[in-house]
């Protein structure tokens, strides 16, 4: 995977006051190119805030910008922050010190709000939850491991055992490459 492209961008911004890097399916793949790495560590050192969305924060923590701390991640890869030092929460927003992160995908708006309100103030922050009528009313309690039925969690871990192995590998390469950079 190549992100020439994108390092290419991200190599001409000079600073930034907040870096947000999303998560996704290729997270952990994402979380081996130095180079692309490199920029978010260079650009999440001079931040104000340093944020992640879902498996964002994979990518974070491959950058060395979450050693030691408390950051979330989507449920089914949650696990694979502590092989970077990080520090694992269940939370769907989570912040320590200028880190903010977010879980899996939904929790992105709690997020999204959470970071509006610390730039603009709660009345921003709500005054555009209520412009997104965000009131969440799921029509299952389904959405965290720890709440859904059991045979819906089975059944979920049974469709992520294909990809679960190379995304353990990847992690624990991306991990080693810190490890190695630090030294």
């Amino acid at each position: 995977m190549q992100l020439f492209r994108s390092v290419r961008w991200l190599a001409d911004i000079a600073t930034c006051d907040l870096i947000c890097v999303a998560g996704g399916a290729t997270a952990t793949k994402v979380a081996l190119d130095a180079a692309f790495v490199g920029e978010i560590r260079r650009l999440g050192l001079g931040a104000r805030y340093v944020t992640s969305v879902c498996t964002g924060s994979l990518i974070l923590r491959a950058a060395g910008l979450l050693t030691g701390r408390r950051a979330a991640c989507h449920w089914a890869w949650r696990h694979l922050l502590p092989l970077f030092g990080a520090i694992a929460d269940d939370g769907r927003v989570v912040r320590d010190g200028n880190v903010i992160t977010g879980g899996g995908v939904t929790a992105g708006i709690d997020f999204a709000l959470a970071v509006l309100a610390e730039i603009g103030g709660a009345e921003i922050a709500q005054t555009i939850q209520l412009g997104l009528e965000y009131a969440p009313e799921p029509p299952f309690n389904a959405g965290r491991p720890d709440v859904a039925p059991a045979a819906i969690v089975a059944a979920c871990r049974e469709r992520l055992t294909s990809v679960l192995p190379l995304r353990e590998t990847e992690a624990r390469r991306a991990a080693e490459r810190l490890t190695t950079a630090v030294r």
